[in-house]
């Protein structure tokens, strides 16, 4: 994770932000912004992700009537990190991350979610699954014949590709990944610990069910991959903004959400293979907090 250099990128208008901040702050107890910045945590092409995300961005322009951009830093502690220092005001987080940055900040607030489409590794739903992939040609057929192989993980505060493989997996073969693979490391992405396993790098890999449909988009594709694990289901991904923000304009961003503007919701729930976005809450992402 390279929180320096994130910042180093965002300086100047952090400067901006802060001067907006501070302004507002001299006639209110709460933050309310000249400039909405959101963030999306990084799944695998990071310029792809961020255009299948403008239709809400647009949506929410229009009805803030304020600049929104978007951000995509290095790594799932980045936009952590941004949403605890005020540099980010909403973010797409992973269940994981938000579990760990509402400890960090209690009034950090999920509100939306979505029913992702049916796919070949999992039925619709606003949840998901951590799967265990490996080659179909690798001779690999369950887990135990994957001991001693080398592992994908995705990133330290991925839910699917590392917290469930480390608290749920272990604990169903009793022992640590470490101990139980022969080599062990992170890629950044689900799409590269997809890649390597397809490209022999890795012998297995922990990736999101969603992710996986997402690249084995045919059936040639998905005949090249196995899946020997699926964990329970856990709930997808929370878009979350600061609790400090202003009443009103927390309104006005869930309604973008869950009310307004129906063709950009429709047009950004097409990109990201959605069917509707769901109203959530803190407690929601319980299982994910237990599993820690």
């Amino acid at each position: 994770m390279n929180i320096a250099r994130f910042y180093r990128a965002l300086a100047p208008l952090l400067l901006l932000a802060g001067l907006g901040l501070h302004t507002a702050a001299l006639g209110a107890d709460c933050e309310n912004p000249a400039m909405l910045r959101i963030s999306i945590i990084p799944s695998g092409d990071l310029k792809k992700d961020m255009l299948a995300h403008q239709p809400l961005l647009q949506g929410l322009r229009a009805a803030l009537g304020i600049p929104v951009e978007i951000y995509a830093p290095p790594s799932y502690g980045a936009v952590v990190e941004g949403l605890l220092s005020g540099a980010i005001q909403l973010a797409r987080m992973g269940p994981a991350s938000y579990v760990a940055a509402r400890k960090a900040d209690p009034q950090l607030t999920p509100f939306a979610s979505f029913e992702h489409k049916a796919n070949a590794y999992q039925p619709a739903g606003a949840f998901y699954y951590s799967l265990l992939i490996v080659r179909a040609d690798s001779g690999i057929g369950n887990i135990a014949a994957v001991r001693g192989k080398r592992l994908a993980l995705v990133d330290p505060q991925s839910t699917s590709g590392a917290l469930i493989p480390r608290h749920v997996f272990s604990k169903q073969v009793s022992q640590p990944l470490e101990s139980y693979f022969g080599q062990v490391g992170y890629t950044g992405s689900h799409v590269q610990s997809i890649n390597r396993v397809l490209e022999g790098r890795a012998d297995a890999a922990f990736v999101a069910s969603v992710n996986l449909a997402a690249v084995l988009s045919d059936p040639a594709a998905m005949q090249k991959v196995r899946v020997i694990w699926r964990s329970q289901a856990f709930p997808l991904d929370p878009f979350v903004y600061r609790g400090q923000l202003c009443g009103g304009l927390k309104k006005k961003i869930r309604d973008v959400f869950l009310t307004n503007d129906g063709a950009r919701r429709a047009a950004v729930l097409e990109n990201i293979d959605g069917v509707r976005f769901v109203p959530i809450s803190d407690q929601d992402y319980q299982p994910v907090r237990d599993i820690y």
